[in-house]
């Protein structure tokens, strides 16, 4: 594995001249990223070192971008990947791109609603940058314009589901089970065949009034639900063992999103309504502990520029359609996020506060931040991350609060 990633970036390096002097432009950072937990341990949560390189061309007819990237940690752990990788050529008003890519839709500021053809990498939760948490799928994208409205289809051939953190992270999300269960990982992945093929569609609207978008999509719901399945003993019928199975199903989405400048206030909307999703419940007497529910997922929020001070909030709802008792969420999930940012000495330094609040546990992620640009290229970070809470989304990592800084060069 070692000897392929300094193979990969020996050609990249190597071409890079090469490159160049076809004008490929060629751009990319390399950063330093430390946590440190503020618990007594006082571990290291994170100690990464990253190179990220982009190659990229436009002409009239063609175009690509590829974009690989290379995390080393502490632990001499090298991880090489592929955030992008695609084609893109275009045919009179329609445009195509084939390859690896990262399809952004939806209004929401960190969170996902009608933002549903890339997955995730929730490895380290939520604190990487949006960027770097959305997946690339290997997809067909094609748009067609006419003048202020937009037409997107997109075909994915492959099931990317979202990555995880392993069982011993700190990011391993709370699970409560009767008893410590095999896990079976034998339906994590689907085979590679026209039937398991996912499809999106979008249209869009953008006015000098409101933009607003329609979208849906059948494909596999990205995060895993666990089916358990009990190990009975035939001599005392008692259960002696347990099988804890990922599982991923399909889900048909349709949804959409507004914005609305209203005086100095911009008003935004997003809603999705998913046919069939599957949930944990936490009832052992059913043959799989999963059960399969409509679900609403929608967002309203607000944005306000007060004296080159940005402020934004969000009041987001999750609502799982004809509850039962025993279902593992709430039949209402209350979210709301908190946004202050403001620049100072010509944008060298910002200063900012994003906070998510569970209304329904009382739990919270506050992140308070500094950027300062040192250099031409360089700039500097250092932030918090404190979570509070006993129980829920957030609260399960109320151990993890930690401070981080990060130093970072692009060029």
């Amino acid at each position: 594995m070692k000897f392929k990633i300094v193979l990969m970036v020996s050609l990249l390096l190597f071409f890079r001249n090469t490159m160049a002097q076809d004008n490929v432009e060629i751009n990319g950072f390399v950063r330093n990223y430390t946590g440190v937990l503020l618990n007594s341990s006082s571990e290291f949560s994170i100690l990464q070192n990253t190179l990220n390189l982009t190659f990229a061309k436009q002409t009239d007819k063609v175009g690509f971008k590829v974009n690989p990237y290379l995390f080393h940690y502490s632990d001499s752990q090298l991880e090489l990947g592929l955030r992008e990788a695609y084609l893109d050529f275009y045919i009179k008003d329609f445009a195509f791109r084939v390859g690896k890519q990262q399809i952004i839709w939806g209004k929401a500021e960190g969170v996902f609603i009608t933002d549903i053809v890339s997955p995730k990498d929730l490895r380290e939760f939520l604190l990487p940058d949006f960027e770097e948490i959305r997946v690339g799928v290997t997809s067909v994208k094609v748009n067609y314009i006419k003048g202020n409205h937009s037409f997107e289809a997109v075909w994915s051939p492959v099931f990317t589901p979202t990555q995880m953190p392993k069982s011993d992270s700190y990011w391993a999300p709370e699970m409560s089970f009767p008893m410590m269960p095999t896990w079976d990982y034998s339906t994590s992945s689907k085979d590679l065949n026209l039937e398991n093929s996912e499809a999106f569609l979008r249209y869009s609207f953008m006015g000098s009034k409101f933009d607003f978008e329609l979208v849906g999509g059948h494909f596999f719901y990205d995060d895993p639900a666990i089916h358990l399945i009990k190990i009975m003993d035939t001599a005392t019928m008692q259960m002696s063992g347990l099988v804890a199975r990922p599982d991923y199903q399909r889900v048909t989405m349709a949804g959409g999103s507004f914005s609305v400048p209203i005086g100095g206030l911009i008003f935004r909307g997003e809603g999705a309504y998913y046919d069939g999703r599957y949930f944990q419940i936490n009832n052992l007497m059913t043959s799989d502990a999963t059960i399969e529910k409509d679900y609403v997922h929608y967002m309203a929020g607000l944005d306000y520029t007060w004296k080159g001070i940005k402020l934004s909030t969000q009041f987001i709802q999750e609502y799982i359609i004809d509850y039962e008792d025993g279902i593992n969420n709430d039949e209402f999930e209350n979210t709301m996020t908190f946004l202050i940012k403001k620049d100072f000495f010509r944008e060298k330094l910002w200063v900012e506060l994003f906070a998510y609040v569970g209304l329904n546990n009382e739990d919270a992620l506050i992140r308070p931040r500094l950027t300062y640009a040192f250099a031409d290229g360089f700039e500097l970070m250092t932030g918090f991350n404190f979570f509070t809470g006993e129980e829920g989304r957030f609260g399960q990592y109320d151990d993890n609060d930690m401070v981080y800084v990060k130093a970072k060069y692009s060029f």
